[in-house]
């Protein structure tokens, strides 16, 4: 089992490297984790976008153009929708947003004509590193979906486990994070949402997986914690992803993880045609580099 975002880079290389096609590429943070990852073998780039300005990050950077194909194309959507091309062509296996501004460049993914999507429901996966939990942690989803029902949680966590297994996890641990462990229908929905959730996982509805909810985060993470309340649960301090009732606890957790634990991080999107890498211009070159591993170990 990886342990470490690394670890991923390494299981990749074992699988080979993955054409990577960015829409939009001059983006200077993109170039320079696409060029490390053609460097550290793991990646092929196609670079859809404004050559010139492409050519002068190259320059700028002491990037070789040639470790690039380079397709010249000057507008955001359109170039995004040559990306989502390649990949239904077979000539591409993982498509990244450059400088596409991101309403463009997922209109184009969920075009139902020309984009990647399958019908099913697209989410965020992240995958943390961190320095006082003995294995990554996978979170979702805290960037696309904003306020998921029952059923596109259950979408939402399938996809999850993909990712787990891609990872080498063959029975992820699944906590389904709320403020508290019982069941408040009145007042606390989530709470019912994860209890439905374990229920559905113990019948055999979501297979692949074991779920546990709802679980306060002290009780996901800290055996020590839960043991004090009474619970028993295989999900604390063995949890593998954690499933989050809406957006905003997701963000403000992925948000607090990276900033006031110093976690190093990765995240795709999943449930298109192919993984997709959404980063932001404010992530590290790290991120955007693990999340470009991430994406190649989950290629199917």
């Amino acid at each position: 089992m990886i342990k470490d975002l690394y670890g991923i880079v390494a299981k990749v290389k074992e699988a080979g490297p993955r054409r990577v096609v960015v829409a939009q590429a001059e983006e200077e943070g993109v170039l320079l984790a696409l060029a490390e990852a053609i460097r550290e073998d793991i990646a092929q780039g196609i670079l859809v976008g404004d050559l010139e300005k492409i050519r002068v990050i190259c320059g700028r950077n002491h990037i070789k153009p040639d470790s690039f194909t380079v397709i010249d194309s000057d507008n955001g959507y359109d170039s995004a929708l040559r990306c989502c091309q390649l990949i239904r062509e077979g000539k591409a296996e993982i498509m990244m947003k450059g400088t596409v501004p991101t309403k463009d460049f997922m209109r184009a993914i969920l075009d139902k004509e020309q984009g990647l999507a399958t019908g099913g429901l697209l989410s965020h996966v992240a995958v943390f590193e961190l320095k006082n939990y003995p294995k990554l942690l996978l979170i979702t989803d805290a960037a696309v979906n904003i306020a998921p029902s029952l059923l596109e949680k259950v979408q939402i966590l399938e996809n999850a486990v993909e990712v787990a297994h891609s990872l080498g996890i063959e029975t992820p641990r699944v906590g389904c994070v709320a403020p508290v462990e019982f069941v408040n229908p009145e007042k606390m929905p989530s709470t019912v949402e994860a209890a439905c959730l374990t229920m559905m996982n113990r019948r055999g509805q979501i297979r692949g997986c074991i779920v546990d909810g709802p679980l306060a985060l002290d009780n996901i993470i800290s055996k020590e914690a839960a043991s004090t309340k009474g619970i028993e649960s295989e999900i604390p301090g063995e949890a593998d992803i954690i499933l989050v009732p809406e957006i905003e606890s997701g963000n403000i957790l992925y948000k607090s993880l990276t900033i006031f634990a110093g976690a190093k991080c990765a995240s795709i999107l999943v449930g298109a045609r192919a993984p997709v890498v959404l980063t932001s211009r404010s992530d590290s070159h790290e991120t955007k580099l693990m999340s470009i591993a991430l994406a190649a170990v989950s290629v199917k």
